[in-house]
C-alpha cells in the first residue's frame, strides 16, 4: 500500500466516526432484551429437558457477545456521544459480561496504541514469543508458553480463566479508580448470582449460566486470537512500527456469514476498529466499503481462519507465524545469522 495512502486512511475514516444515537438505541433493544428472553427461557426449559435449555444458552450466548461489542464501543467512548452514558452503560454491560469497565478500558487502549509493537508487548494482548526468544526461553518458560498456545487450553480452559481469575483482580500497576471499579464490579456479579439462586435456585443458574459464559467465552477468545494471529500479519520493533501499518496489515478482515457478521457486532472488520476505534460498531462495515484501500486488508473466512490454530511462534526473519514443527528449520537459519553483539541482542522472557 502506497506509504501517502496509508497517511491518509484514519482521516478518511473520520466521518464515520459518529454516533447515531437511533442506531444505538435500537442495537441496545435488539441485543439485550433478546438475550435476558432467551435466558429466561432457558430457565423455564429445564422442566423440558437440558436437552433443550442447551441450545436456548448457546443462542443466549451469541447476545452475550453482542452485549460485550456494547460494552466494547463504550469502552472507546464511541457507543453515545456523552462520556457519562457510556461509562454507565459500560459499567452495566461490563457487570452482565464479567468485564470491569475501567480496567478492560484501559487494559484495551493500551493494546490499541501498541498492537504489532515487539517492545511493548504485555498488556491487553495475547501472549505471543518470538522464535528466537522461544529458543533462549528456560525449559518451563517453553512448557508454559506450548500450554498457553495450545487451542485446547486457550479455547476450552481460557474462558474459565477470564471470568474467574483474570477479570476478578487488578492490574499490577493500575490507578485507584480502575482498583475500586474492579471492586464494584465484582460486588455487583456477587450481588447478581446471590439474587438469582435466592430467587431460582443454585443448580438452575449454573446450568443456565455456565454453558452461556463459556461459550460466549470461546467466541469472544477465538475472535480476538484470529484477527490478530494470521500468516503474514505485522509486527516491528519499536523504531520501525507504525500505528496504521499495524492497524490495517497487522488486524485482519473476518468475513463471516451475515448472521455471524450480526451476532459479532461487526468486529470482524477489525482492520477498520484499529484504524479508528471511535468509528461505532454498526459503521465499520460502511468504512470499509467507502475506503477502497481498507478492502485490501488482508482477508480470512471461516475456513481460512482455522490455519491459525498452528501459528506459534512470530518468525522476525521470514515475517510470518510459523508453527512447532518448523522451529529446527528456524533454529537452522538462526545458527546460521551472524551474531549480533551482546547489547543488541534479543529480548527474551516477554509475557505479552
Amino acid at each position: 500500500m502506497d506509504p501517502m495512502n496509508i497517511a491518509e486512511l484514519k482521516k478518511q475514516s473520520a466521518p464515520y466516526a459518529r454516533t447515531n444515537i437511533s442506531a444505538s438505541l435500537r442495537q441496545l433493544a435488539n441485543t439485550l432484551l433478546p438475550f435476558l428472553l432467551l435466558w429466561t427461557a432457558a430457565y423455564a426449559s429445564l422442566s423440558v429437558s437440558y436437552w433443550l435449555t442447551l441450545p436456548i444458552a448457546i443462542v443466549a450466548a451469541s447476545f452475550l457477545i453482542r452485549t460485550f461489542i456494547i460494552f466494547h464501543d463504550c469502552c472507546h467512548q464511541s457507543f453515545f456521544k456523552s462520556r457519562k452514558a457510556n461509562d454507565w452503560l459500560g459499567n452495566i454491560t461490563g457487570i452482565l459480561t464479567h468485564f470491569p469497565y475501567e480496567q478492560w478500558k484501559n487494559a484495551h487502549n493500551i493494546h490499541h496504541a501498541t498492537s504489532g509493537n515487539l517492545d511493548k508487548r504485555g498488556v491487553g494482548d495475547m501472549w505471543i514469543l518470538t522464535v528466537e526468544e522461544y529458543i533462549a526461553s528456560p525449559a518451563r518458560t517453553k512448557l508454559a508458553y506450548r500450554l498457553y498456545r495450545n487451542p485446547l487450553v486457550f479455547l476450552l480452559l481460557g474462558p474459565l480463566l477470564v471470568f474467574l481469575v483474570t477479570y476478578r483482580k487488578n492490574r499490577p500497576g493500575a490507578k485507584r479508580r480502575e482498583k475500586l471499579n474492579t471492586y464494584m464490579t465484582n460486588v455487583a456479579i456477587v450481588a447478581l448470582y446471590a439474587g438469582l439462586c435466592a430467587l431460582l435456585g443454585w443448580k438452575s443458574v449454573l446450568l443456565v449460566q455456565v454453558p452461556i459464559l463459556w461459550v460466549a467465552g470461546m467466541m469472544g477468545i477465538w475472535l480476538f486470537y484470529v484477527q490478530h494471529q494470521f500468516e503474514d500479519s505485522y509486527f516491528e520493533n519499536d523504531d520501525e512500527w507504525s500505528y496504521v501499518k499495524a492497524a490495517v496489515e497487522g488486524s485482519s478482515y473476518y468475513q463471516l456469514p451475515r448472521l455471524l457478521q450480526w451476532i459479532t457486532g461487526n468486529i470482524g472488520f477489525h482492520h477498520v476498529h484499529h484504524l479508528n476505534p471511535k468509528v461505532p460498531n454498526y459503521n465499520l462495515e460502511k468504512t470499509h466499503l467507502a475506503i477502497p484501500p481498507l478492502q485490501k486488508a488482508a482477508t480470512i473466512n471461516i475456513r481460512t481462519s482455522l490455519q491459525s490454530l498452528r501459528f506459534r511462534l512470530w518468525d522476525e526473519d521470514a515475517k510470518t507465524f510459523i508453527g512447532f514443527r518448523e522451529l529446527s528449520d528456524a533454529r537452522r537459519k538462526l545458527a546460521a545469522k551472524p551474531k549480533l553483539p551482546l547489547n543488541e541482542e534479543a529480548r527474551i522472557g516477554r509475557t505479552g
